[in-house]
């Protein structure tokens, strides 16, 4: 799974510890997440999108292999 989470902080001018405080997470989680080493659960992925002001599907993407 990929994720638009660094392209998404970067339009919102926020750093991997800025969104990490909005979601209550550690900054290593966001850099795994975006490094695509972690899958979020359902509430942390709608807790991020909402941080993003995106949707859980805009910011995911699914890849089927």
């Amino acid at each position: 799974m990929r994720t638009r989470i660094k392209e998404l902080r970067a339009r919102y001018d926020l750093t991997q510890i800025d969104l990490a405080n909005k979601v209550g997470v550690r900054r290593e989680t966001i850099l795994f997440l975006e490094k695509g080493k972690y899958n979020p659960s359902l509430k942390l992925a709608h807790d991020i999108a909402v941080a993003l002001k995106t949707t859980v599907d805009e910011l995911f993407i699914f890849d089927d292999g």
